[in-house]
């Protein structure tokens, strides 16, 4: 069962990408994007053993983000692909079916890919503006989801749709109405003040204001 709440860690002063999927993992969410950069297979591994033992604890999924081989060789639950990373084609023939695959979307084109890849859930985006991710895709908004979210229908694609880029607690209604899935999140939990709040308040958005689209 794909998440309707994704939390991505990034890279923040004085604390681990493991201190932030713990924090996140302890106010509620229970799907965690592992985002590392520029660092070395050796740092990243420790790192994802680190994120793992978390995410295990707290019957949490963790996703790779960018690296095939690693959720393999440390039994995490899946990989999510920019669109820079290998293709999730080619992730499916080296993953196989037991793990989950997300890849990144922009455009209608890009989830027709992705579908014939046989991916688990999609992110598309970015809805807004992020300083978040290096290499922004031209952003979306309410208007590119409807329009993107109305070519799938039209193309019997059901594929799990998950918006992501600046997204608050407030564009969770408008975002469910175009037809997503869910979202994913990273600043709006990591420097939250109350992330169990914050994690509520996102979970009972996603729940009351859910239609059935897929």
């Amino acid at each position: 069962m794909i998440s309707k709440l994704h939390y991505i860690t990034q890279e923040v002063e004085r604390k681990t990408h493991a201190q932030l999927a713990e924090e996140a993992c302890i106010a509620g969410a229970r799907w965690v994007q592992l985002r590392v950069k520029n660092k070395s297979y050796t740092e990243w591994k420790a790192i994802a053993l680190e994120t793992l033992a978390v995410c295990r604890k707290h019957q949490a999924k963790l996703i790779i983000n960018d690296n095939v081989e690693l959720p393999k060789e440390i039994h995490a639950d899946g990989v999510h692909l920019g669109k820079e990373d290998i293709s999730t084609a080619e992730a499916r023939k080296i993953l196989g079916s037991n793990f989950i695959i997300g890849g990144t979307a922009n455009t209608f084109e890009d989830i027709k890919m992705h579908t014939a890849s046989n991916v688990d859930y999609i992110g598309l985006g970015p809805f807004r503006f992020t300083s978040t991710k290096e290499k922004l895709s031209p952003i979306l908004g309410i208007e590119g989801y409807k329009q993107i979210i109305h070519k799938c229908r039209d193309n019997n694609i059901t594929v799990p749709i998950v918006a992501i880029g600046g997204i608050t607690s407030t564009d969770i209604p408008e975002l469910l109405h175009t037809g997503v899935y869910g979202i994913a999140i990273a600043s709006a939990i990591t420097f939250s003040k109350n992330k169990k709040q914050t994690i509520q308040e996102f979970m009972s958005q996603l729940e009351h204001n859910t239609i059935n689209t897929h």
